[in-house]
């Protein structure tokens, strides 16, 4: 039987509470930075009087920074620990966000939103390494399952809060309000957050012992697999991200308040998943339960494309984007699980990596879902359901065994 491997599954329950959600909290960067000002997108592009895909470019940068950052942040923790990235990386976040807010044209929000992912990196892989230092097998599977819990509030609130703070404010507004956000997370970390990797178990290589990682890492099977898997079934939910604030306001005539609340509805479907994963896993191994979510996942994205290609309206495309983006809370824990199994000396390397893979998917997948323009439904639709066909196809590629 899989069990943790230290102290917090004895700590006491107000303390392991108190970790999780803080852990949760770090984890949401992602969906945080990118989801909040997402019903700002058609404002932001009359402002600043550039096409959207230029907009859009503004979810890429941001994207790439959360990529490359956590390439920067994961190596570091396993050499340094986890604390001080961590809090480095939430000070940068603050600092980032606020230069955001003053951006004077697109191109320097472009490249002050890379800076703002590349701190904020620090958040997203340093979490899965310390529950990787805690927790291993199933039992790290059902952690990342209750992250989805914590995790799964930002994207419902982000867009939400976004969508009613555009009836107060501008989109410069939001900005602030992340920076706030990532002050109150830092304040939270330096309080509850200590350090889990001890000196003993560090690495004193550098850039070297780095790559060194990444090609072992890469070589197993076992990593890649589910590693590839989840990032494509998170480059069709990006696909969503980046083009579902232009495809469902302009093609099919939802407000920015409507819009924010069917973001918020796909977005409980993957916190509800994820709850329902951590329950199922007492009966079922990752595996089975990975499968099942990437099976939902080509479900949602094949009946998006008939919809949009058969003119089958709102309803049957919000129905469509319900069942793709509800089966990230099936795949994300059990392939983060699955790919950080082994190789725990390494596991802020492993997180790093697993990042990347999955951040450069949808990093190339969420400009293509906007390459018609003027909120064209089709692009979006064949960028998911081709992701979602590729996280298929790698999920179930033979693997040769010694």
């Amino acid at each position: 039987m899989d069990t943790a491997t230290t102290a917090p599954i004895q700590a006491p329950p107000c303390r392991a509470l108190r970790l999780l959600i803080v852990l949760g909290a770090l984890s949401a960067f992602g969906p945080l930075s990118l989801d909040m000002y997402l019903p700002a997108l058609p404002a932001l592009a009359r402002d600043f009087g550039v096409p959207d895909a230029g907009v859009q470019l503004t979810l890429t940068s941001c994207l790439i920074g959360l990529a490359v950052g956590q390439l920067i942040a994961g190596p570091l923790s396993d050499r340094w620990g986890r604390r001080v990235p961590l809090l480095i990386g939430l000070a940068g976040y603050v600092v980032a966000s606020v230069l955001c807010a003053f951006a004077p044209n697109v191109t320097a929000l472009t490249g002050l939103r890379a800076l703002q992912g590349l701190a904020g990196a620090a958040g997203i892989v340093i979490s899965r390494a310390i529950v990787r230092d805690l927790y291993e097998g199933t039992a790290a599977a059902r952690f990342f399952s209750l992250l989805m819990l914590v995790n799964g509030v930002a994207p419902i609130l982000a867009p939400v809060v976004g969508g009613q703070l555009l009836r107060f404010t501008s989109w410069r507004g939001i900005f602030l309000v992340l920076a706030v956000t990532g002050a109150l997370l830092l304040a939270a970390t330096v309080f509850v957050v200590g350090e889990t990797l001890p000196s003993e178990r560090r690495h004193a290589g550098g850039l070297g012992q780095t790559f060194r990682s990444f090609a072992l890492l890469l070589r197993d099977p076992g990593f890649v697999r589910p590693a590839l898997a989840g990032g494509f079934a998170f480059a069709a939910m990006f696909s969503y991200i980046s083009a579902s604030s232009f495809v469902l306001q302009k093609t099919y005539g939802l407000d920015p308040q409507q819009f924010s609340i069917a973001f918020g509805a796909n977005a409980l479907g993957i916190m509800l998943l994820g709850q329902g994963n951590a329950r199922l896993l007492r009966r079922y191994a990752p595996e089975t339960l990975l499968r099942a979510g990437i099976a939902l996942c080509a479900t949602g994205g094949g009946a998006l494309l008939v919809s949009v290609l058969t003119d089958l309206g709102v309803a049957a495309v919000l129905v469509s984007l319900f069942a793709l983006v509800a089966s990230i809370g099936l795949v994300m824990p059990n392939s983060t699980a699955l790919s950080m199994s082994g190789h725990p000396e390494v596991a802020g390397t492993a997180s790093a990596l697993l990042g990347l893979l999955q951040f450069a998917l949808g990093g190339v997948a969420g400009p293509l879902a906007g390459l018609g323009g003027n909120g064209a439904a089709l692009p979006m639709a064949l960028a998911i359901a081709v992701s979602a066909a590729a996280a298929v196809v790698v999920h179930l590629w033979p693997v040769r065994t010694e």
